[in-house]
């Protein structure tokens, strides 16, 4: 629940007074078989990670998403609320409705409503389960771009195209002239 709503259901407590006690409540809790978190503006109790594994019944069936719908998750975490053309316009690619549906059924993203633009188009944004099941509190706690390079995530693009034109600076002074042929001259001054 919210700070807020808890305050309601206490009959109308300040929102100061309910913060303290949760803060207070996750202390006493911080070394016992459960948590209280926050996650997305949302406190809950949560069983502490290293007893998990005692209280599951079923073992989670791992479901690995496919790469077009890792990119669209980032791209929507990253840039929320976004629309399908401009999800399209950052990949470059055109994405697939059951891309998004994936992202639905797993309760990760929601149709956050329409832009206001002609025709409308539907946005996404992500969801606080989106946020629980990666552990974050707030998309804040998104990796930036530095941290994703640290840890290998991304393709150093930089070497890459480095090593790119270096193989083609190789192709081209292997196919230069010896120097007996004639090259053309451009220079930028006018003829007078």
């Amino acid at each position: 629940m919210s700070v807020e709503a808890l305050a309601g259901h206490l009959g109308g407590l300040e929102n100061a007074v309910v913060r303290q006690a949760l803060d207070e409540l996750q202390g006493h809790y911080s070394r016992r078989g459960i948590r209280l978190v926050e996650r997305g503006k949302r406190w809950h109790f949560e069983t502490a990670p290293d007893l998990a594994h005692l209280l599951r019944r079923e073992r989670e069936q791992v479901r690995r998403l496919s790469r077009a719908a890792t990119e669209v998750l980032a791209i929507i975490a990253y840039h929320e609320p976004v629309s399908r053309a401009e999800i399209e316009s950052i990949r470059g690619l055109q994405t697939a409705k059951g891309t998004l549906d994936v992202l639905m059924e797993a309760g990760w993203i929601k149709l956050a409503g329409r832009r206001e633009v002609p025709g409308r188009p539907v946005i996404y944004a992500t969801t606080p389960e989106f946020l629980d099941h990666f552990g974050l509190s707030s998309r804040r706690d998104l990796p930036g771009i530095d941290e994703l390079r640290a840890a290998g995530l991304l393709d150093p693009v930089d070497e890459a195209f480095e090593a790119f034109q270096g193989e083609n600076d190789e192709v081209d002074e292997a196919s230069e002239p010896d120097g007996d042929e004639e090259t053309d001259d451009f220079s930028a001054e006018e003829p007078a």
